[in-house]
């Protein structure tokens, strides 16, 4: 499989790959900041939450915009627009100094960065096959776990040295840098990779299929019901997971954490192995849906394990739990991801997972609320690792639920002729 892609196929995934790293870097600071911030601005748990709000918010309207306009842009203009939004609004950061600046700083990021899974996705639904498509998306996806790990790295050396500020001049330059790369290597029209009847142009516009068509398809729901009960999850871990080793287990944030890179790197681990698990199944002759929803429940069970958090007093076994719970859940994300190229046509794959994103999105607008407020209870209780405790089982339980919706909408559904 490795062997077939040429230089041009491996350059491009390494972009999108890429631009995932910038992405979630960017929204990775605010979490990583947050000790600082809140030492700096006074800020309380509710403020920070009403940060995380304003960024999912429109994050959330991001990707209905974007999902669309994709598909009616392509892949190339679509993705560099995003980029460019995304690191100017990130540099925006710098400038805050309010909750209300932060809020509004928050906005512009969540839209723009709302583009890059939409983009993502509708490069591989164009230019790979169902058969690599899994493995593919595992590497795109991988981009998530590496970013964060990236921003631990470098957050605490540039903050320390140059301020809290330089550190979002820095990322938002890094996504200037990665759009003048877009623009000379992908091409402005070439023939899709993947198989079927839908041969246009990578680059070429499409109208692709209506909102209202998306939504009375069964296979829309079971999307949408993978990204709204299990995104919020993943922003939880991403978001809180600082904050609770330094509350739980005092771990210093203003220095590079080895056990917080040892958690996001297991998520690389996970996001590669569910997408080769399920490409692997199907190499071997399983149809595609089948192959990835057999992925998904072996990982739905395997989430089951942060139930045990509440009874670790060791910070390396809440590592091994916590690492083995985010690597399960990118594993679930780069499987529902390939899905979507899975159960519809490529000229309207980026406006479902546009659709499904803005539905993760609006899970996560309340799940921060919910944490938010559990935390802020506890800790006025004196004993806040006891919240996390609570949020870590509700979030273990979650993924089975999900599966069994999504099993339930996708019982007989084909994947169309243009898959």
């Amino acid at each position: 499989m490795l062997q077939r892609f040429c230089r041009k196929e491996w350059i491009i995934v390494a972009l999108i790959f890429t631009a995932t790293c910038i992405n979630y870097m960017d929204r990775q600071l605010i979490g990583l900041m947050k000790p600082t911030l809140e030492k700096t601005f006074g800020w309380n748990e509710v403020d920070f939450s009403r940060i995380v709000m304003a960024f999912t918010a429109s994050y959330a309207l991001g990707l209905l915009i974007s999902g669309r306009f994709l598909d009616r842009t392509g892949a190339r203009i679509g993705y560099l627009a995003a980029v460019l939004l995304w690191s100017l609004a990130s540099a925006a950061h710098a400038l805050a100094r309010s909750v209300g600046g932060f809020m509004a700083a928050r906005i512009l990021l969540g839209i723009g960065e709302a583009g890059n899974f939409p983009a993502g996705m509708k490069v591989i639904a164009e230019r790979f096959k169902v058969r690599e498509r899994g493995l593919v998306t595992g590497i795109f996806n991988a981009g998530t776990s590496v970013g964060v790990v990236m921003a631990l790295l470098v957050t605490p050396w540039i903050m320390l040295r140059f301020g809290w500020e330089t550190v979002f001049w820095v990322t938002g330059l890094l996504g200037i840098i990665w759009s003048i790369a877009w623009l000379k290597v992908y091409p402005k029209e070439e023939l899709s990779g993947g198989t079927g009847s839908d041969t246009r142009p990578a680059g070429s516009k499409s109208q692709g299929m209506s909102w209202r068509s998306l939504l009375t398809q069964r296979s829309t729901w079971a999307y949408v019901t993978g990204k709204l009960f299990i995104d919020p999850i993943f922003w939880f871990f991403l978001f809180w997971l600082p904050s609770y080793f330094s509350s739980t287990f005092k771990i210093d944030l203003s220095r590079p954490s080895p056990e917080l890179m040892i958690i996001y790197a297991s998520t690389t681990l996970g996001s590669v192995f569910g997408g080769y698990l399920s490409s692997r199944l199907i190499a071997r002759g399983m149809p595609a849906l089948r192959a990835r929803k057999t992925v998904l429940l072996v990982f739905a069970f395997l989430e089951l394990s942060i139930l045990a958090a509440r009874h670790v007093t060791d910070v390396w076994w809440a590592v091994a739990l916590i690492s083995l719970a985010v690597a399960v859940h990118q594993a679930w994300a780069t499987n529902i991801f390939t899905m979507a190229t899975d159960l519809f046509p490529k000229s309207s794959v980026s406006s479902v997972v546009g659709i499904g994103g803005t539905a993760g999105a609006l899970g996560g607008i309340a799940f921060p609320a919910f944490v938010g407020y559990v935390l802020e209870a506890w800790r006025r209780s004196g004993d806040v690792t006891a919240g996390y405790h609570l949020i870590f089982t509700v979030c273990g339980c979650t993924y089975l639920f999900a599966w069994c919706i999504i099993h339930l909408l996708t019982r007989n559904v084909r994947p169309p002729e243009s898959a």
